[in-house]
């Protein structure tokens, strides 16, 4: 955690943000390791309502369900990456497929791969399959959609994954400090990992046979970006606090999609831009039938149409319609490959909008 970061975003108590307190920030109660600029091990605390929160390998966990956040994720921060790949190999075959450590292991392949292959040395050549960097090309589109008229000193990439898209916005935005953010802890530690100037996952090949990539990055604006656990519907910062919001591929993976939009719409500052990409890939594993955007009620005029669920959202004449925020301009086909092993990719047609937030959406 970047002592830059944690000042500027003065993060808040999310349970006491949750039941409509006005908390002072956290604070830091005990450092275990840190360095000049960073904490790698510690606890925040909060002087309002007393919770804490632990600082993990340089990334703090700030959700308000800590304790089913860590019964169901701590694991992923607690795995080694240092062993070698026979003994990982030995041990997934014995775990078994549909594990929870087949699960990471999925999970870290693909972003990992999409976020860091094309630094790779060992990578090898395309073979007409998808090429890594998928979300970074979705973010510059989105960019071109959304210049912007000032620069935000404070960014939010929520769902940031394996965290290239946070240096990527950062290099955009050459003088704002850039949060990524998730709830996944491994892909947070491999992002960490990044920011520390290597990059470790297991790269499928097919199965569960991995081969682990182990290499070097030097990402330029580094310093001005930091990774932090937290829930995006339910952010620990003061109404508008950020300039810009990013939620990439997150809408269609929350339990409740009109939430994380409020969050994130109270989040940034009024005059601000919030960036969305949507495939519209509804699953009950992560959101439940009734809060879908779409994917269902065919009845309707709209017929199910996920982008006429969303637009009634960003429709300020609309009476459920989330107020201040407006569509500035959308793409509604984006392509968006994503890499499974070397047999197997996903393509989703992805939805773009930039979002503006009214000046007048906060008193």
């Amino acid at each position: 955690m970047r002592l830059s970061h944690f000042a500027a975003f003065a993060p808040r108590c999310p349970v006491c943000l949750r039941a409509g307190r006005q908390p002072p920030p956290l604070v830091l109660a005990s450092v275990a390791a840190r360095d000049e600029t960073r904490i790698f091990q510690g606890i925040l605390h909060c002087p309002d309502c007393q919770h804490e929160y632990p600082v993990l390998d340089g990334v703090p966990v700030i959700v308000p369900e800590l304790r089913r956040v860590l019964g169901e994720r701590g694991l992923d921060m607690l795995l080694r990456d240092d062993l070698p790949e026979a003994l990982e190999s030995l041990f997934g075959d014995a775990i078994g497929p549909d594990s929870w450590f087949d699960a990471i292991r999925q999970l870290q392949s693909s972003y990992g791969w999409d976020g860091y292959a094309d630094l790779d040395p060992g990578e090898p050549p395309p073979d007409g399959g998808p090429l890594p960097g998928a979300a970074r090309r979705c973010l510059a589109r989105l960019l071109q959609l959304a210049p912007g008229e000032t620069a935000p000193p404070l960014i939010l990439d929520a769902g940031c994954g394996a965290g290239r898209t946070s240096f990527d916005l950062a290099s955009a935005h050459p003088a704002a400090l850039v949060l990524g953010l998730d709830i996944h802890l491994g892909l947070l530690r491999l992002a960490a990992g990044a920011l520390g100037g290597h990059v470790s996952y297991p790269r499928r090949r097919i199965g569960l046979v991995y081969g682990r990539r182990r290499f070097a990055v030097d990402l330029p604006d580094a310093q001005r970006v930091d990774f932090w656990a937290c829930d995006a519907t339910a952010l620990p910062f003061l109404p508008a606090s950020a300039g810009l919001a990013v939620a990439l591929n997150l809408l269609d993976c929350v339990p409740d999609p009109r939430r994380l939009l409020e969050s994130l719409a109270a989040a940034v500052a009024p005059g601000g831009r919030i960036l969305l990409a949507t495939p519209y890939d509804w699953s009950t594993r992560a959101t439940p039938l009734e809060s879908w955007l779409g994917g269902h009620s065919q009845r309707a005029a709209h017929q199910g149409a996920g982008e006429a669920f969303l637009h009634a959202l960003l429709n300020g004449a609309a009476p459920h319609a989330i107020a201040g925020l407006a569509c500035h301009a959308e793409h509604a086909d984006w392509p968006w490959h994503t890499r499974l092993h070397d047999r197997s990719a996903v393509q989703y047609r992805t939805h773009l909008l930039a979002l503006a937030l009214s000046p007048k959406a906060l008193p």
